[in-house]
């Protein structure tokens, strides 16, 4: 499922000069895939870093020059109360969101569309 997402990523994406992860936690798997096939900046955030790549940001108060010149925002299985908060953040910077819930959350948004990509299920809304 994780390859599918990425893929889905890297075939959208292939020409965005910043991707943004957030809420990356400990789990990386996404990030280095695209990291691997994309030429492109891949940023990783969350509000405790689990490493020295990851630059400290709280999505609820976030620092939008982090953001600035994205082409997608992501996020893999975010809290749901943190989703509108994704939201505003793409809508301020112009770009692409998509959320990765757990299975059993909804992405309460009428922009939001559920995508079905492979194995991968996902929402996605462009907000540019």
């Amino acid at each position: 499922m994780w390859k599918d997402f990425a893929q889905y990523i890297i075939n959208n994406y292939s020409n965005a000069e910043k991707i943004v992860e957030v809420g990356a936690g400990k789990f990386h798997k996404v990030a280095s895939i695209l990291e691997e096939n994309l030429n492109s900046s891949i940023v990783m955030t969350d509000i405790k870093p689990s490493h020295g790549k990851i630059i400290k940001d709280n999505i609820c108060n976030p620092d939008l020059k982090i953001y600035g010149g994205s082409s997608l925002i992501y996020s893999i299985r975010p809290q749901p109360e943190l989703m509108p908060h994704l939201i505003v953040v793409a809508e301020k910077i112009g770009a692409d969101l998509i959320i990765k819930p757990f299975s059993t959350d909804l992405v309460n948004s009428s922009k939001m569309k559920l995508i079905n990509y492979k194995r991968a299920t996902f929402y996605k809304a462009s907000y540019k």
